[in-house]
């Protein structure tokens, strides 16, 4: 038999590309040249790897994995939403002023990589739910919060649309303001509209199509922190299911009783969708050893049905361009493993 095993998306930029983005502004063309050095590089290490599905790495989500669609506007303030890690925090940016469109689609970064590549290229794109923090609480004159959504959806459903087009192996729905919706919102209200929100957006694909989107959930994970960790998934885990995606990539290697939470998974999942459970932590300096990634394979095995099992990393490996705590040869090394122990545990269940 055989598991199916993919990244997440995000690894560490190159030193060379970090360092210019101090110097230089990060959508000026004098850095494509490193940009396309840094995304060759990637994919060659990935298929080095061995890894069955590949990504770009998010090369070029030069700010962080989730406002490269936004990041240059005119009508955006970079003094919004507070995303508080462990020690430091992030900032979202604010909408001044309506309509709300992206700036880039995710699906050009999509052609690049195909370019340079066989092997099928999953693609990463922002929720609605993490964007709709962008509108501020007090409203815009003149432009009402249901038309700030019904733009957003529009824009998200064409960016997921093109890139399913260009053949995206899978599109992936990176949803880690999830778990930090409950801890935001102890009554799960928060939560709640989150969901409602992105089912919104799901509900403008067909089945088949949805077979092909997948939903990321995991606690965060920026210069070793998380923003979330702290958070029961018993509170997250039976809503995010209730999304109607095919695919499901949870942060699980960094839990401490993971026996648990794959029995919620258990209980909660339904019968047409794939779990692909995070078996390395991308935020653990250590590398884990090919039999432990192996062991926790035969671990969700136990509790997620073998047609239903996927394995994958807890996290991207920098979703935010300037963290450099994790290093390009850490990154895939521990990918080279998960997708090496991925391929031990399938023979250990087949009895080859």
């Amino acid at each position: 038999m055989i598991i199916p095993t993919e990244p997440i998306g995000s690894i560490p930029r190159p030193l060379s590309l970090v360092s210019a983005f101090s110097r230089i502004d990060a959508d000026d063309p004098s850095l494509d040249s490193l940009y396309e050095d840094a995304i060759r590089d990637t994919i060659a290490r990935f298929e080095a790897s061995g890894s069955p599905v590949i990504s770009d790495g998010e090369q070029r989500k030069y700010h962080n994995f989730g406002t490269y669609c936004v990041d240059g506007l005119v009508n955006i303030a970079p003094d919004g939403f507070n995303l508080p890690f462990v020690g430091h925090s992030r900032r979202w940016p604010r909408l001044l002023e309506g309509p709300f469109r992206y700036k880039r689609s995710a699906d050009s970064f999509l052609d690049f990589a195909q370019r340079h590549t066989h092997v099928p290229v999953k693609q990463a794109v922002i929720s609605p739910s993490a964007l709709s923090l962008m509108y501020p609480a007090e409203g815009l004159p003149g432009y009402s919060r249901d038309q700030f959504l019904e733009d957003l959806l529009h824009e998200h459903e064409t960016e997921v649309r093109r890139c399913l087009q260009k053949g995206a192996h899978v599109v992936q729905v990176d949803f880690t303001e999830g778990r930090l919706a409950v801890k935001l919102d102890p009554s799960g209200d928060l939560l709640s509209r989150f969901i409602d929100l992105n089912n919104l957006a799901l509900s403008r694909f067909s089945p088949e199509e949805r077979k092909r989107i997948g939903v990321h959930t995991c606690p965060g994970a920026d210069r070793d922190t998380t923003h979330s960790a702290d958070v029961d998934y018993a509170e997250l885990l039976p809503s995010l299911f209730e999304l109607q995606a095919g695919n499901f990539y949870v942060a699980l290697a960094r839990e401490k009783d993971r026996v648990r939470v794959l029995k919620i998974i258990r209980e909660n999942m339904k019968p047409d969708q794939r779990i692909f459970v995070g078996v390395v932590d991308p935020i653990d300096p250590r590398l884990e050893s090919i039999e432990e990634i192996r062991d926790r394979i035969l671990e969700a095995a136990k509790y997620v049905p073998l047609e239903n099992l996927g394995t994958t990393d807890d996290c991207g490996f920098s979703p935010f361009s300037d963290d450099t705590s994790t290093s390009r040869d850490t990154a895939f090394e521990k990918i080279r493993r998960r997708v090496a122990a991925t391929a031990l545990a399938a023979d250990e269940i087949s009895g080859s």
